[in-house]
């Protein structure tokens, strides 16, 4: 790392051909960005001071001190003071480093760039990867407002191009291809005559209802088989459109078909011979 920063001259180290020139003096006159500044080994941090406060080094292996005129922006995720109490950080270069602070809150913080950002990144990974895809679906907007982004900028960044390669051209980037943990939000809705079905099929209880409120409550757990029974008649059994169509991931969709056979009420029974 003193020779990224710094440079060296041949024969300085086993290895080293031929001189190079280090990022100080390449950024002479310029600005030189040291990105997670809180990784600096201890050995090095002192020799990053001087040149910060008599803007002037040696390279590796050399005598010579060059002059530098760098402006320096410095970055770090981690609470640098914490580190100066531990030790693991220089009292002196952090101060020296301090001098305009600029805090960049996280990225669940900054609700109102979430959006902005996610569609930013799916317009430019669209025209990367060659997909037309059309937006952002409603459940995949309320997916991303929904998570933390523990990972920030980057973790949005990473996720959105992901769901551009999983997704189908000339449609909207859906929520299962968000691939966010859990299966927590429904993708969007069914179309209009898979509804009409799955209502069709509910149990007549469900549906009655009289003056004083509904006669009955089903349960969630069996409206919820009844909507997956009549989706997997009316997409022939295909699982893969049946997902799909209800906004599940097709896992959460096999992992459900499992659990109902397992209680003995399987409901793709006359179906298993098609299948995606």
């Amino acid at each position: 790392m003193e020779s990224e920063f710094f440079g060296h001259e041949r024969g300085a180290f086993t290895g080293a051909t031929e001189r190079r020139v280090g990022r100080f003096e390449l950024a002479n006159h310029g600005t030189l960005l040291l990105d997670e500044v809180s990784e600096i080994p201890a050995g090095l941090q002192a020799k990053l001071l001087r040149v910060l406060q008599e803007r002037e080094f040696e390279r590796v292996g050399g005598n010579r001190t060059i002059k530098v005129n760098v402006r320096i922006i410095a970055t770090s995720n981690r609470d640098l003071i914490s580190y100066v109490e531990k030790g693991d950080f220089r009292q002196d270069l952090y101060y020296r480093l301090n001098v305009f602070p600029v805090l960049v809150p996280p990225l669940r913080e900054r609700t109102d760039d979430i959006l902005v950002l996610a569609e930013h990144f799916l317009r430019r990974f669209a025209r990367k990867h060659g997909v037309k895809v059309t937006g952002l679906s409603d459940s995949a907007r309320r997916a991303i407002m929904a998570y933390r982004w523990p990972g920030n900028v980057r973790e949005l960044q990473n996720t959105v191009e992901r769901a551009v390669i999983l997704s189908e051209a000339f449609r909207p980037v859906t929520a299962a291809a968000l691939g966010l943990p859990g299966d927590l939000y429904l993708d969007d809705l069914p179309a209009p005559d898979v509804v009409m079905e799955s209502a069709a099929e509910l149990p007549a209880e469900a549906l009655a209802v009289s003056s004083d409120g509904p006669r009955s409550v089903v349960r969630l757990e069996e409206m919820e088989k009844e909507a997956i029974r009549a989706a997997l008649r009316q997409m022939g059994g295909n699982r893969t459109q049946v997902a799909a169509a209800l906004g599940i991931s097709i896992r959460t969709l096999r992992n459900k078909l499992q659990e109902y056979r397992e209680a003995g009420d399987p409901v793709d029974v006359d179906l298993d011979t098609v299948d995606a």
